[in-house]
């Protein structure tokens, strides 16, 4: 039962409190707050104690919905925010904590105001991440991340196909979007996320535009990111619209011979520094090292990307591949001005022997 999934991650989470002497942790980021109720909640405050029983603060009238989608009983409610704070402090007191856990995220609703409010508020108490505890746990799907994600990957190729048959002379980049987006939500995604990208000016993280439309000899990039029980798999696919010159030929050929290596190498026990150093001299023997962009892969589950972020984060390119992880690969683009932006891209999930795709 999904039950006592969320109940054993509560529990492990716990235990890493106890451990790095952390009393109590207050969760305001989203994906990791659903991480633990298991329902995607707006404006959340989730309370988790060292020891005891967890607390969720919802604003006034959310409780009985919230209670028939959560395992979480002790849900109270709020009427504005200087109230949750008041509420957010009592409890930390009841616990008596004097060390309290935040996530230091980018993410929603983990902004810095809060931070600074709850500082002021609870004085006297030290504050501690608890980033690295919540991702250790994150990091390693168990069963039941692992079949959504796998869900997820067949929802995201779909659109990704909806997507490719319309690209035409003259498709704006908001009408394939818009195309792909219609798919997806057709098919259940609550909140899928598609960036289009049509050259002849790469971008990475491209947010569609309507006055950018497709012609002749420029690539036409598609990322897709659906989400099934708030789960996500990425799906990314570049088409040259016209005849490929040389340039054009080379990238795909050395995109292709990339995304086979990285499929190839990313095994359990790999550092990702060293597929990221042979995926380099691929680069290198197609005279492209200078249009990549570092860092190959990136984790998917709850966020498009989450921890490890090896194209982000220079520290995680260090970190082992471990079994059931999953990975979004080859995520980083060759970037080509005149043409655009080249990718190819699938989520995996990683086996005790190989990666088993899950957008294919």
């Amino acid at each position: 039962m999904l039950r006592d999934v969320l109940v054993r991650r509560t529990k492990l989470f716990q235990e890493g409190l106890r451990k790095e002497g952390i009393d109590i942790a207050v969760i305001r980021a989203l994906s990791t707050f659903t991480y633990f109720t298991g329902v995607r909640w707006l404006r959340p405050a989730l309370i988790i104690p060292a020891e005891g029983d967890v607390r969720v603060f919802v604003v006034r009238g959310e409780s009985e919905l919230f209670m028939e989608k959560s395992w979480i009983r002790d849900v109270r409610e709020f009427d504005e925010v200087s109230r949750l704070m008041a509420m957010i402090s009592s409890s930390i007191k009841e616990f008596k904590a004097k060390t309290v856990g935040l996530e230091f995220t980018v993410e929603r609703d983990a902004y810095i105001l809060f931070y600074e409010m709850f500082k002021k508020i609870n004085p006297n108490v030290q504050i501690k991440d608890v980033h690295p505890l919540t991702m250790k746990l994150r990091m390693i799907k168990d069963n039941y991340e692992i079949e959504n994600i796998k869900q997820a990957g067949k929802k995201a190729a779909k659109g990704l196909k909806a997507g490719l048959d319309i690209v035409k002379n003259g498709a704006s980049e908001t009408e394939i979007a818009s195309t792909i987006l219609t798919e997806l939500i057709r098919i259940g995604c609550e909140e899928p996320k598609v960036y289009v990208n049509i050259g002849p000016h790469p971008r990475v993280h491209a947010e569609p535009f309507k006055d950018i439309i497709v012609k002749d000899n420029v690539f036409v990039t598609i990322v897709v990111a659906a989400d099934y029980n708030n789960y996500y798999a990425n799906t990314s696919r570049s088409i040259f619209n016209g005849k490929p010159n040389e340039l054009a030929e080379k990238a795909i050929k050395c995109i292709d011979e990339a995304y086979s290596v990285a499929v190839e190498m990313s095994k359990i026990n790999t550092t990702f520094i060293n597929v990221q150093k042979s995926l380099d001299k691929i680069y290198e023997k197609y005279g492209l090292i200078n249009y990549r962009l570092i860092g190959y892969t990136h984790g998917i589950g709850l966020l498009v990307e989450e921890d490890p972020i090896t194209t982000i984060i220079p520290q995680h390119r260090g970190l082992i591949i471990m079994e059931n992880m999953a990975l979004a690969m080859v995520h980083t683009p060759l970037m080509i001005k005149g043409l655009g932006t080249v990718k190819r891209e699938d989520t995996f999930i990683v086996g005790s022997n190989k990666l088993e795709s899950t957008t294919q």
